[in-house]
């Protein structure tokens, strides 16, 4: 595309706008130099016009007006939907500037408005600064400055033209007049500009000056981050400057204008010449050392101590910069200059002989096209293109003795840059090294220039040496060839270089690829002196003046009108939009835009897209801190896997795909595309190639990327709810988990766990270079991305799409082969510029150990981590048929070339450092440190093929098995007629508890009952909206963490949150209940209690039973169910339980009594005699009396030290126990008394007390001593957790036994249907792996003999069977007894459902005016306890409403609506302007007060949050007579210095005219963009809450709190602190960081003035402060549970 740019344009605004800089003499004089200076001011006595600078202000001169340090009336930034390229992003920017300017702010004299949009990561800062080197717009700058936040962040930012400029010669005057522009609410707007310096616009100069500054925000700016780049612009209007709004849309309609008159949207390359041709020329460079740009921000400016200013370290400041002022201005800090210019003409002309010369003209035009790595290889034939080489100083020159290896190493590099790298090679056979890389290179469309010398013609065919036929030497791999001549000064040098040329658009030019230019030498082929003619060289001149190529290619585009699109893309079009069932398969992606592009073309079909590995978004980091938030693109990540099912094949039938990439990685998805026979496949590549080995694309569109996605996102399909998509996706997800629980659950480290964690390295900016055969299947089948990637540098994205950032995964797959494949990737770190992760397989290590030689060369390359997985052989072709009927001895030694060979000793020769692997800990080790360490390494993996090909086996068999399963449950679930195409759901219609009390037959074994025996729980009882009911139960004992107080408030609280919620959870137990809690209920599982957790997925399992006519245990088996085959005669054995107190014949008599009833297997208690000496004699008198066909179990409950477990082991080896249970105190005993004993152990209380990832805390338990693991879920969690773990314990050919914890049979039923699917899936598990099943455990459900009475008048039927085979509880028993549950009233003491609130009004009166006040309120009204809630800024008393009605069984608890919130309202005043009664915290905390007398007589704990919080703080310190005590959540005592309370009075004042200006939805999107959200951003919740917030109707009443109960106009309450009376409970969310530090500091001031008072107070007992984890600032919503706790236990402390 041709691309004119049009004369400078004038002035953007009239010469009255500018105000000019006063004329000051200089301070310092300046030395000249031509040398690279840090930093550079240019200097020219023939001042020019300032150009487009903006609205500039002498804030010397503007004098002291009355709002100078004041916020403007209105701030704001607008995110803007991403754009596809840059171009887009530049026309979204002028869009929204004439959306503000047909809806101008409402009456705001001064303000800044922002828009940001997301445009693709190839737009960086300085490429893209450099497009306008001609234009008239200033100020131009470029800065680069690495963060102390992120280990790799660095931040680049860019911008052209100033929406306001500040000068003067009082740095603090400056501060505060940026202060005035620049917001919190907006943290990526800053000021840019000198400190100790002053511009004279007369002399075009910069001078420097103590004190004065010159400070300017950009008109237009480009952020530049990891995955992606963010263009802005800001306006800027301030009347009390002259300077209006109308003004402000001028200036930018002006710069857009000229931006797009001037940028090239076509031009991608960066221009590392733009600072050279900005000072080229006769100039005096001056150096002056304060030079140096700084940059502020809100918060920098809040933590500068303005005495300090001068110290540069108080700044935020760039490590590299650049600012233009101006044609003849220029300053430059630390930017690589290369001023030493070298004549081009001159040199040439100065060649010692013709060769040198035209191997020079060769070198330089490749300068100039941008080719400047070089690859050369040693050889004398080629000597004059390497001297020429590397004797040019804009190039860079690497070399190998293996010519092989350097072919490869220019493929990688091309793969990295995306531009070809030049090789320089001898001749003979030295050509024919590089066939494999340009092999590669021509299959994968790498572009390379080969420039390999030759004899010349007189030699050839003449027996010389190293002469062979180098013409057309590597054929139809080769996109271009020429045969150059001999250098000669009888041929015009022109054709050398449009011989260049022509080569290098071949190369580039679609379907890109090597190009090979013979380059044949006569002697003297070094610096010897030979005459030659200079009229060789006549037409030149023009190229010897400019820097240009000689022929530059340009090719047309015809562009359309948008919209207008041809026949063809129509028929694309139609297809796309009829398709139903349509798929997206993303091929290999080259570059960061096309991860973008097609990202946002996926978000925009709802299609679900299918990664392979190459395309870098299956090693996506996902941005967002919790899960589900990936939902606007549907990844299908695991299509491989999900394959391995028959049904799936079938099943999954796509009427359309689009396959964005040629290559797919899978075999077993290529079969299936050539089986699935959609009705149209459409293929889209860049170049015209065909790649269609299976024959089935049907329309294939040349074009990139970026074309297609920007021609499908223009159009607008309707949406389509689809049951298919939404069936492949949950599929997809228990394939991920499935794959995730294999990989964790293997104690050793495996190949899949490298393929599946080396994702989480990658951090910042790496990439990865993967190799062929195994390990590049591995990572397709099993990488993934890092789900946890909170750098600070790309926390700014975190409200903006998109939600994850893709990581750049190269590989050679043009060829696919195992040659090159280090040097590749070490070309490709040296392309990319990043730091790259190399995984590759032992054989292709060894195949190219003299890649190992361009590893040491670290040249313009970040390291690189090199992991080699060596299995000693090649294990792919364990996996193939081939293995199946193939003797070993011809595998090894044929097939998987079996060696022992030394890598580390590879390394060493090598001088690369080395590391050796063998376990899950050590790898994580190795990669941590070559983050840390920042050097290149090798970390070679140890395995063996054997234990991979059986590893592979097992992984494919359960990823078949889940899928099949998973599916057949899908496919058969019920679907009303109503929900058509989507997934069938219900709604909770109802729930409820009963608290009930039964009687026991003896005391708990887990601890001391009550005399009567009594024992207490919940039953949970949920409904969905056709009456179906489930039941749970919750009952927590002595064992547990929580007590029934904690489980009822949670209890309450969840019966609030489920209420209508969507019951669309999949009861597989793979996280998806752990899901479901946080998607629709917004609340982290991590919260639930065990016992809570437990009984409500128990409800909801039994619920699903019940709807579907179907036990518990084939619910969670996943069948379908309309098609189960009931088996009653299922069952399970029961383990009985014996609490061994009395005689050791007693005790052996209770338990003969057992084995008649038809026990098999007995558990005894023991750790409760005086020794274990007795409780050894016990056991033997049982073996006495009831022989040894019984099954014994002993369960010492930790009770033993390591010295009395083995004595008890010394005596009881002989007893045959089946395992004793936790016999040592210690965990850390546990193996030791295996080893010490012999005796098999069980897992119990230390199952219980491991927190977060389990699997992985359980591979210390591997060892085969410990031979079983007792699972109660009550205590772990519930059914998920439990299954987790029974998995894990099968996995490892563990029992698993399911426990019980003295429940009802609600509870019991519910177990032995759990525990029979717990007996199915070790069955499973046992076929799978296989290896014979050790039988069905005994389940640890014996204490259903201790319920002499039970919640229901029926109990379960468990009895002995005739077959003698233990006492078995039936399964269809279960089902039946819960599916006719009937409840026994008379053993419920009470139930709670649905609590409503008490909504009322109460007309409070308050000086000359009236509030009516909307109160809530839940409890019992005549209970003296009363709390009093107050909710924060634009809150309501509805945000405490599941809060209230946990807490009401231990307060009255109401919550108000505070004044201008929710439907409270001034009724009436005395006075005509209402403006006159501020809405103050004072004023509010007076109205409260008044109201608590209308209310009670009691004292009150008031409870606020935020806005709230201070009133609450600001009543308990003022009247301690009506206040018991006060929790203070996220609250702030107030400011304590008067400078910053007038700044917070104005800035709450300019966002109130806000709010009034500009309406509440978009103060909305302003207010919860600041970071103080952005935790609250990334709850489930966060929409639901804003959508709330935008319910106020009167807008007005809300400015006017906003701006009355500024923190700024509260009286600071931290000296009252030190006089606190009355409790304070402080409270603050994990992730806020600013109100811990709040909190701590108010602690510590009533803490130490408590200590040191003689007022008799206690600090420590007034103030307590809790932190609530996995929250920020609204903790309330973030995290409930825990603060509902943390309450009353604080209520309770009241007492």
């Amino acid at each position: 595309m041709l691309a004119v740019s049009p004369p400078p344009r004038p002035p953007l605004l009239p010469v009255r706008s500018l105000l000019g800089f006063p004329l000051v003499c200089t301070r310092r004089r300046v030395r000249s130099t031509r040398s690279r200076l840090r930093p550079l001011c240019r200097l020219r006595a023939d001042a020019a016009a300032m150009g487009s600078a903006g609205v500039v202000i002498d804030v010397d001169e503007v004098g002291e007006t009355g709002d100078r340090y004041l916020p403007v009336y209105v701030s704001f930034t607008r995110r803007l939907a991403p754009a596809l390229t840059v171009g887009d992003g530049i026309d979204v920017l002028r869009r929204a500037c004439d959306e503000v300017k047909a809806n101008p702010p409402a009456d705001a004299t001064s303000g800044v408005i922002r828009f940001e949009v997301l445009v693709p990561p190839s737009t960086k800062a300085l490429n893209w600064c450099s497009q306008f080197r001609g234009s008239s717009l200033f100020p131009q700058f470029y800065l680069s400055s690495k963060l102390t936040s992120g280990p790799s962040f660095q931040l680049e930012i860019c911008g052209i033209g100033s929406a306001i400029c500040l000068h003067g010669s009082h740095l603090k005057n400056g501060f505060d007049s940026v202060l005035r522009y620049i917001s919190s609410d907006s943290h990526l707007i800053r000021a840019y500009g000198f400190v100790g310096i002053k511009y004279n616009k007369e002399l075009s100069s910069m001078e420097e000056k103590l004190g004065s500054y010159y400070f300017f925000i950009p008109q237009v700016e480009l952020s530049e981050f990891d995955s992606c780049s963010i263009l802005s612009s800001t306006m800027v209007w301030d009347d009390s400057i002259s300077h209006t709004f109308e003004d402000a849309v001028s200036l930018y309609e002006s710069c857009f204008d000229q931006i797009q008159n001037s940028y090239d949207f076509s031009d991608n390359i960066c221009h590392k010449g733009l600072v050279p041709s900005y000072i080229s020329g006769g100039i005096h460079l001056s150096e002056s050392g304060n030079l140096q740009l700084v940059y502020l921000d809100t918060e920098q400016l809040a933590t500068i101590n303005v005495k300090d200013t001068m110290h540069k370290e108080k700044f935020l400041t760039s490590d590299q910069s650049f600012v233009r002022f101006s044609p003849e201005l220029f300053c430059c800090s630390n930017m690589e200059l290369c001023l030493q210019h070298k004549e081009t003409e001159s040199f040439i002309k100065s060649c010692s002989n013709i060769n040198l010369a035209w191997a020079s003209l060769i070198i330089e035009e490749c300068v100039r096209l941008g080719l400047t790595y070089f690859c050369i290889a040693p050889g004398s034939r080629s000597s004059p293109l390497a001297l020429s080489a590397t004797s040019h100083p804009l190039t860079t020159c690497i070399s190998c003795y293996d010519e092989r290896s350097l072919g490869f190493h220019a493929l990688g590099y091309g793969r990295g840059s995306r531009k070809p790298a030049v090789v320089i090679t001898s001749s003979g056979t030295a050509v024919s090294n590089l066939l494999p890389s340009v092999v590669e290179a021509s299959q994968d469309f790498i572009p390379i220039i080969l420039l390999t010398a030759d004899r010349p013609p007189e030699l050839h065919d003449a027996g010389a040496n190293q002469a062979i036929d180098q013409v057309n030497h590597y054929g139809t791999f080769v996109r271009y060839f020429f045969n150059l001549p001999p250098p000669s000064d009888q041929i015009h040098a022109r054709m050398v270089l449009t011989t260049l040329d022509s080569a290098a658009y071949y190369a580039m030019q679609a379907p890109q690829g090597p190009v090979h230019l013979n380059c044949g030498f006569r002697e003297p082929l070094e610096y010897t002196t030979q005459d030659w003619n200079l009229d060789c060289l006549r037409g030149l001149d023009r190229w010897f003046t400019n820097s240009e190529p000689y022929t530059r290619y340009l090719i047309m585009k015809t562009v359309s009108a948008f919209g207008n699109y041809s026949c063809s893309l129509m028929e694309i079009l139609k297809i796309i939009e009829k398709a139903e069932q349509g798929l997206l398969i993303v091929g290999a992606l080259h570059t960061d835009d096309d991860m973008w592009a097609v990202a946002l073309l996926a978000r925009h079909l709802s299609w679900p897209i299918a990664t392979d590995i190459l395309s870098g978004l299956r090693l996506r980091k996902v941005v967002n801190s919790f899960p589900g938030l990936e939902k606007s693109i549907l990844f299908i990540d695991h299509i491989d896997q999900i394959l391995l099912s028959d049904s799936a094949k079938k099943w999954i039938s796509p009427d359309v795909v689009v396959q964005i990439g040629s290559r797919i990685t899978s075999k077993r998805v290529g079969m299936f595309l050539e089986t699935c026979y959609p009705s149209s496949y459409i293929l889209i590549d860049s170049h015209p190639r065909r790649h269609d080995p299976s024959h089935v694309v049907t329309h294939r569109i040349q074009a990139s990327v970026v074309e297609f996605a920007a021609s499908l996102c223009r159009c607008t399909f309707q949406r389509k709810t689809s049951r298919w998509a939404d069936i492949l996706m949950a599929v997809n997800s228990v394939v991920s988990h499935e794959i995730m629980f294999q990989i964790h659950s293997k104690s050793s480290l495996t190949e899949p766990y490298v393929a599946h964690v080396i994702g989480e390295s990658l951090y910042g900016g790496a990439t990865m270079f993967v190799g062929n055969s195994m390990v590049i299947r591995d990572l397709d089948m099993f990488g993934k991305g890092w789900a946890d990637y909170t750098t600070d540098g790309n926390s700014v994205m975190t409200h903006h799409f998109p939600d994850f950032i893709g990581t750049i995964v190269a590989g050679n797959r043009g060829a696919s082969g195992i040659d090159g494949l280090l040097s590749t990737a070490i070309g490709f770190a040296v392309g990319s510029n990043k730091h790259v992760f190399c995984v590759v397989g032992d054989v292709s290590f060894l195949h190219d150990t003299n890649g190992l030689a361009l590893l040491s060369q670290r040249a313009r390359r970040k390291p690189m981590t090199i992991i080699v997985v060596n299995n000693h052989g090649g294990a792919i072709f364990s996996l193939l048929p081939v293995a199946k009927n193939t003797s070993p001895e011809i595998l090894k030694k044929f097939f998987y070339t079996s060696h022992d060979i030394s890598i580390a000793n590879l390394c060493a020769a090598h001088r690369v450092k080395h590391f050796l692997v063998e376990t899950k800990a050590e790898l994580h080790d190795a990669l941590v440190k070559s983050k840390a360490e920042q050097n290149d390494r090798v970390v070679e993996v140890n395995n063996s093929i054997d234990s991979n090909a059986n590893f592979h086996r097992i992984m494919n068999m359960f990823s078949a098995y889940s899928t099949t399963q998973y599916l057949d449950y899908l496919l058969g679930a019920p679907c009303s007629k109503s929900e058509l195409g989507a997934m069938p759901v219900s709604r909770i219609h109802g729930a409820e508890y009963m608290l009930y009390r039964i009687q026991l037959s003896a005391p708990r074994t887990s601890g001391q009952s009550d005399d009567r025996f009594s024992h207490e729980g919940f039953i949970l009882k949920l409904c969905v909206d056709d009456s179906t009911a489930g039941f749970g139960e919750v009952a927590p004992i002595e064992i547990h963490e929580e007590d029934l107080l904690d489980v009822e408030e949670q209890l309450r609280f969840l019966i609030h949150r489920m209420k209508d919620s969507v019951l669309d959870v999949i009861p597989l137990l793979r996280g998806s209940f752990s899901n479901w809690i946080w998607t629709s209920l917004g609340i982290p599982p991590s919260s639930i209690f065990p016992s809570v957790k437990c009984g409500l997925e128990m409800a909801i399992i039994n619920l699903l039973a019940s709807k579907w006519k179907c036990s518990l245990s084939e619910v969670l088996a996943g069948s379908n169910p309309l098609v189960r085959d009931h088996k009653s005669s299922e069952s399970i054995e029961i383990c009985a339980l014996v609490d061994c107190h009395g005689t050791p014949t007693e005790v052996a008599l209770a338990v003969a009594k057992l084995v008649a009833e038809g026990f098999t297997t007995v558990k005894l208690k023991v750790g409760r005699r005086e020794s274990p000496i007795e409780d050894a004699a016990v056991l033997h008198k049982i073996r006495e009396v009831v022989g040894y066909q019984i099954k014994i179990r002993v369960d010492a409950n930790q009770k033993w030290t390591f010295e009395q477990a083995v004595e008890f082991g010394s005596m009881a080896k002989s007893l045959h126990l089946e395992y004793i249970e936790e016999p040592v105190s210690s965990v850390t005993d546990l193996i030791k008394f295996c080893v010490k004993t012999g005796l098999p152990v069980a897992l119990d209380e230390t199952i219980d007390n491991l927190k977060g990832n389990i699997i992985a805390k359980l591979h210390q338990f591997v060892h085969p001593g410990i031979v079983a693991l007792v699972i109660k879920p009550s205590v772990i969690g519930g059914f998920e957790n439990a299954v987790h773990i029974a998995k894990w314990a099968q996995m490892h050919d563990k029992m698993a036994v399911i426990s019980s914890a003295f429940e009802s049979s609600v509870g019991l039923a519910s177990y032995i249907q759990l525990a029979h699917y717990v007996d199915q899936q070790n069955s499973t598990v046992s076929r799978i792996k296989n290896k014979d099943t050790c039988g069905a455990a005994a389940h640890g459900l014996g204490t259903y003999q201790w319920l002499r009475e039970d919640v229901t008048k029926h109990k379960l039927n468990i009895h002995a069977t005739p077959l003698g085979d233990g006492v078995r509880a039936s399964v269809e028993g279960a089902y039946g007894y819960l599916h006719h549950l009937n409840i026994n009233i008379d053993k419920i003491e009470r139930t709670y459902s649905e609590e409503k609130l008490r909504s009322y009004s109460i007309q409070v009166d308050v000086d000359d005016c009236s509030y009516l006040v909307k109160l809530q309120e839940a409890g019992d009204h005549t209970n003296e306890k009363v709390v009093l809630l107050l909710h924060g800024f634009l809150g309501t008393s509805d945000d405490w409403a599941p809060m209230m009605k946990a807490l009401s069984p231990v307060a009255r608890v109401i919550a108000a609506d505070l004044p201008g919130h929710g439907e409270s309202q001034m009724l009436q005043h005395q006075v005509e302007n209402s403006e006159q009664f501020p809405v103050t915290v004072q004023s509010a905390a007076d109205l409260l007060l008044k109201l608590i007398h209308k209310i009670t007589d009691s004292e009150v704990v008031v409870v606020g949050y935020s806005m709230g919080a201070r009133i609450a703080l600001h009543m308990a310190l003022s009247q301690v007579h009506q206040i018991r005590g006060a929790v203070i959540i996220s609250g702030s005592p107030g400011l304590r210095d008067e400078d910053s309370k007038k700044r917070r009075i104005a800035i709450d004042k300019s966002r109130a005219k806000f709010l009034m200006s500009c309406g509440l939805e978009c103060f909305l999107e302003t207010w919860y963009s600041a970071k103080m959200w952005t935790s609250l951003r990334e709850h489930p919740k966060f929409n639901s809450l804003v959508r709330k917030r935008t319910k106020h109707n009167n807008i007005k009443a809300l400015a006017k709190v906003l701006a009355d109960s500024s923190v700024g106009r509260q009286k600071s309450l931290w000296e009252d602190l030190k006089h606190l009376k009355r409790p304070l409970l402080v409270v603050a969310g994990e992730k806020d960081a600013k109100f811990i530090d709040i909190s701590r500091r108010m602690c510590n001031e009533i803490i130490q003035h408590g200590a040191c008072g003689s007022d008799g107070r206690d600090g420590n007992k007034l103030c307590d402060m809790i932190i609530i984890p996995d929250s920020g600032h609204a903790v309330h919503v973030e995290n409930p549970l825990p603060l509902v706790r943390a309450v009353r236990k604080f209520l309770q402390k009241l007492q």
